[in-house]
């Protein structure tokens, strides 16, 4: 079982940053794929950006390329979300999730993230 934790979420002006981070417990953090999602009021959840097991692969939602990117210390078992650029649309609950059966790759769907975390607030006022 791989229990994970987001923090670092907020409030912001538009234009703004956050960073966002996923703790994960477990010794087998470094072997999973990390996607990280968001679902904002009346909306489904959606994908917003992942990171293979070694960090070399990453992908990215159309909405928030060029702004947010996704890092890894497998070290310290922490995924981290850095949001730049940020706009009202963003606004929304965050989540991280694991993907253990591809590592590999960089899944964009919900589908194979077996493992999530509560979430994170992140409000973008205009």
């Amino acid at each position: 079982q791989v229990q994970l934790v987001e923090s670092g979420g907020g409030l912001v002006q538009a234009g703004g940053s956050l960073r966002l981070s996923c703790v994960a417990s477990g010794r087998t953090f470094s072997s999973y794929a990390m996607g990280w999602f968001r679902q904002a009021p009346g909306k489904e959840r959606q994908f917003v950006i992942g990171i293979n097991w070694t960090g070399r692969k990453t992908a990215y939602a159309d909405s928030v390329k060029g702004r947010f990117t996704i890092s890894r210390d497998n070290a310290k078992n922490t995924v981290y979300l850095q949001m730049n650029s940020l706009k009202p649309e963003d606004t929304a609950v965050y989540y991280c999730a694991a993907d253990p059966a591809l590592p590999t790759v960089v899944r964009t769907t919900a589908f194979g993230y077996d493992y999530w975390g509560q979430g994170t607030q992140v409000t973008v006022s205009s």
